[in-house]
């Protein structure tokens, strides 16, 4: 390792182009190849991958893994080992990328897992989506067509394929494969009863005054 000062420390593995900014408190172990242009930190650490031209990663963590050009990693992002990350994609803050592809322009700004799965091009994930991949016994992978939008807390529950175009309601859990162009939803119709939380704050009330 060479130790560059600022906390910066480059594996005599590496080889990055000329003109990549390196920042403070990265660190870069490994076989590590950066494509000109990018910009890489702080607080940033890199195992063992390949990122190409044009890269932004900000405080996050990329182990083992195939990153594209101009693509925009964190903060606070965590790519684990074989995902493979297309030209133009965006992986935002608190997103965790494991075993997967995602293709070209696709976005997936904040608060998402994306486990064991294969994303297609210019798909959107909203906030607090999940993969869920693991049913205890076995991992099994989620495949999500190209142009489809995926709502906020979606759940895609593996195995399960979303066909290209689709759009996924928020808050919905996905068991069934979903067809090309559909809007899916998957979620209790909402029930409101009129006067519930008027009536809970006297039972309350009331239980409190009970035990002083």
């Amino acid at each position: 390792m060479q130790d560059r000062g600022n906390g910066i420390l480059i594996s005599e593995e590496a080889e990055i182009a000329e003109g990549v900014e390196i920042l403070p408190n990265t660190q870069i172990y490994g076989a590590v190849k950066i494509g000109k242009g990018s910009k890489i930190g702080p607080n940033t650490v890199i195992e063992n991958s390949e990122l190409g031209e044009g890269v932004t990663v900000n405080a996050s963590q990329i182990y083992d893994s195939i990153v594209g050009n101009d693509v925009r990693i964190g903060p606070f992002a965590h790519l684990r080992p074989n995902s493979r990350i297309a030209d133009g994609v965006k992986i935002g803050n608190f997103v965790e990328i494991k075993n997967s592809t995602i293709g070209e322009k696709t976005s997936i700004a904040h608060l998402t897992y994306i486990g064991d799965s294969d994303i297609g091009a210019r798909v959107n994930f909203g906030c607090g989506c999940v993969t869920v991949n693991y049913d205890g016994i076995k991992k099994s992978r989620t495949v999500v067509g190209d142009d489809c939008f995926i709502g906020c807390n979606t759940n895609l529950v593996a195995p399960v394929k979303v066909e290209s175009g689709s759009y996924i309601a928020a808050g919905s859990t996905i068991t069934d494969d979903v067809s090309e162009d559909a809007l899916a939803i998957a979620r209790a119709r909402q029930v409101e009863k009129a006067g519930w939380a008027k009536e809970f704050r006297v039972r309350k009330e009331e239980l409190k005054s009970r035990q002083k």
